[in-house]
């Protein structure tokens, strides 16, 4: 920090709040366990048996319907259960059915900019690329949807999502492939405007990480049954068999063994989630986190949105801009409030401009959103004068 920025900056209270947030976990991935988990709480009947077995397969596809059933997904689209976390699903989409006609990948983050990465370097398909800076979008309305498109749905390390899905029309002739990691159960996603989708249990539901959730829309198996990709499939990565779909991947017959603990670490956060009101209770608990927070970048100066526009705003991996930080003070600022318990893992990721980033997803609770308040002052009045 500069100290012109140092001494223009306005004041914060420089006091010790008395009260910390009961769960400080704010960390954008894995994120906060739903309240009132316990490891205790976990059905165990399936640990150390065969994801094969009877109960293992009756489990696994027990947290596929709960997903199902949760998300008000139709009969249409399939839910896999897929190794290698968001990440995983999202390269075994690519791998599988890109290829068949022209492409386009969005990038305004980290991780859109990796799946560009994959596209030209691994993939060698030539995308357009259509790119933004860190809290902006690029303009939407020159995608070309003769084109497969990708773009995250909700960009992670910059705080940015996409407003809504009518700018994807219902007549395209690409596919459409959503990085949905921090998306899926905080936003009423169209489902008949995603082809695939990809997430892990790990962000909203939070959930453990490893696995990731592969869905396809009957466009995207349309592809896969009458496009052969000229590459090497890795084993991980075959969804088709003798020329067609192999369904048993999307009724608990996973590619590769999964974690037993996992999965009913998944299915207590689900069943959790159903409780509350499926995905409608967990997008208004993700609304509620992120409303609060925006009430104290409101009542500070020092505060800011990375993402300015408020109809791209994320409600889950919120973005913040502290005024006048760089990564040294940055660093300063989250290890005081990770010291004192008050908050966990809320420094901005590392390749986003230096600020911070506070999950607002719905496992977190809006009255730990509210305590946080006057710990950012402390801690930013505290960093100021180390």
């Amino acid at each position: 920090m500069t100290d012109s920025a140092v001494t223009d900056a306005p004041a914060a209270s420089a006091a010790k709040p008395a009260t910390k947030p009961a769960r400080p976990f704010f960390s954008s991935g894995p994120c906060a366990k739903p309240p009132g988990w316990d490891a205790s709480k976990l059905a165990s009947e399936s640990l150390g048996r065969s994801h094969r077995s009877k109960i293992g397969k009756t489990r696994l596809q027990y947290a596929i319907d709960l997903m199902r059933e949760l998300l008000g997904l139709p009969d249409t689209h399939r839910i896999g259960i897929v190794p290698g976390s968001d990440t995983g699903a999202f390269e075994m989409a690519m791998w599988t059915m890109l290829g068949a006609r022209p492409v386009t990948t969005l990038a305004w983050e980290s991780f859109g900019e990796g799946w560009v990465t994959d596209a030209v370097k691994q993939l060698e398909l030539d995308p357009t690329v259509l790119r933004a800076d860190y809290g902006q979008l690029p303009d939407l309305t020159q995608v070309d949807w003769s084109n497969d498109v990708l773009f995250t749905w909700n960009g992670t390390t910059s705080g940015v999502r996409v407003p809504n899905g009518d700018w994807i029309p219902d007549d395209r002739e690409g596919l459409s492939f959503a990085d949905a990691t921090s998306a899926v159960f905080a936003y009423d996603l169209p489902w008949d405007k995603i082809d695939v989708a990809t997430f892990s249990w790990q962000k909203v539901l939070g959930g453990e990480g490893g696995h990731g959730v592969l869905i396809l829309g009957p466009r995207a198996v349309e592809r896969l049954e009458n496009y052969t990709p000229a590459r090497p499939l890795p084993k991980v990565f075959r969804l088709v068999s003798k020329g067609k779909l192999a369904e048993g991947v999307f009724k608990g017959e996973t590619i590769n063994t999964p974690s037993m603990l996992a999965v009913e670490d998944a299915i207590f956060a689900l069943e959790w989630g159903k409780s509350i009101g499926g995905a409608n209770g967990l997008i208004a608990r993700s609304d509620a986190n992120a409303a609060a927070l925006q009430k104290i970048v409101a009542d500070r100066d020092w505060l800011g949105n990375l993402a300015e526009d408020e109809a791209i705003r994320s409600t889950t991996s919120v973005c913040l801009t502290v005024e006048g930080a760089d990564e040294a003070f940055i660093k300063t600022f989250a290890g005081l409030l990770d010291k004192e318990g008050a908050a966990y893992d809320i420094a901005g990721y590392r390749d986003a401009p230096p600020g911070l980033r506070i999950w607002c997803g719905a496992t977190v609770d809006t009255a730990d959103i509210e305590a946080l308040g006057p710990w950012l002052d402390w801690a930013y009045a505290t960093a100021r004068h180390s």
